[in-house]
């Protein structure tokens, strides 16, 4: 139903900026609630962001608030990740996702989200 890509990953320098963009492929993409998800070496995955079908609330994991923006153009069918002020940790493979119904608020679970991109991977060195 939903077919999502991302791009946009890379390899930076500590500091450093990169923006991440996740293109949808179905007509209805503005109905659902996006999120960014990434997971590193050994970890599970972890939420990132999460944004409303029309972009009017953002939620935040911790550890990027302040740093990291999400952002979408319906119109484009596009969801993006700005991300400024990397940090080694930020290392993932970093996955947009689309919330598993539309018009359903989104959270940091990764149980509610069905559908996933393929992953892009940004490595911050220092």
């Amino acid at each position: 139903q939903v077919q999502l890509v991302e791009s946009g990953g890379g390899l930076v320098q500590a500091g450093e900026t990169l923006r991440l963009s996740c293109a949808a492929s179905g007509r209805t993409f503005s109905n659902y609630a996006m999120g960014w998800f990434r997971q590193a070496p050994g970890k599970e995955r972890e939420f990132v962001a999460a944004i409303t079908w029309s972009g009017g609330s953002k939620i935040y994991a911790d550890s990027v608030k302040g740093r990291f923006t999400i952002s979408r153009d319906n119109a484009e069918s596009t969801v993006s990740l700005q991300m400024i002020s990397l940090e080694p940790e930020d290392t993932a493979v970093y996955y947009c996702a689309a919330m598993k119904a539309p018009y359903i608020f989104p959270s940091g679970e990764t149980s509610g989200y069905a559908y996933w991109g393929q992953g892009t991977q940004v490595t911050v060195s220092s």
